[in-house]
């Protein structure tokens, strides 16, 4: 599977082999993993492109390549997928994310990826609710998250369970949704 999607400026599509150096750079980018408690390696980073590469193959859902349609440059991923914090959240809870390379930010690229995503979630995917979350402090993603139409779930927030305690200051997300009558 190659071409998930087009918006106006973008393309999104499964990752191929000339990817891996954004998708490097993204995963060891201290700017973008600022909210996050640690960076990949090389080797990390290649095994979860691989990864995502693969979700998307078997299911059509998945963290997918952003592609510039101008020059066909990657820029970052935004993707769909289910959010794996059972018992935090339902098992089959669906959840939005991206990251995308500094040099692009301040673009709206992240913003009209996920609007597009979410709608590709609910017309051709059946989807009747998807989530996002991030640390409390990330406000550049819960912006995105409120300009796509995503509420804030305050009940819902949560101590991340996959965050060390040796990273307290990144425990704590707050939780949004969006469903398909919203």
């Amino acid at each position: 599977m190659g071409l998930i999607l087009e918006t106006p400026r973008l393309i999104l599509r499964n990752w191929r082999d000339d990817d891996r150096d954004l998708f490097r750079e993204i995963n060891r980018d201290p700017k973008v993993m600022e909210f996050f408690p640690f960076r990949r390696s090389a080797e990390e980073a290649d095994g979860l492109m691989q990864r995502a590469r693969a979700m998307i193959e078997e299911t059509g859902l998945g963290l997918y390549a952003l592609e510039l349609k101008q020059d066909a440059e990657p820029i970052g991923f935004c993707g769909l997928s289910k959010a794996g914090l059972f018992p935090v959240l339902p098992k089959e809870t669906m959840e939005i994310g991206w990251r995308l390379a500094t040099r692009f930010w301040g673009n709206g690229y992240i913003t009209e990826a996920a609007g597009a995503l979410v709608q590709f979630g609910f017309k051709a995917k059946g989807l009747s609710e998807i989530v996002a979350f991030a640390v409390e402090a990330n406000r550049r993603s819960t912006a995105v998250m409120e300009r796509i139409g995503m509420h804030r779930d305050a009940d819902g927030d949560f101590d991340h369970p996959r965050v060390p305690d040796s990273h307290p200051h990144l425990k704590r997300h707050v939780l949004y949704r969006i469903s398909r009558p919203d």
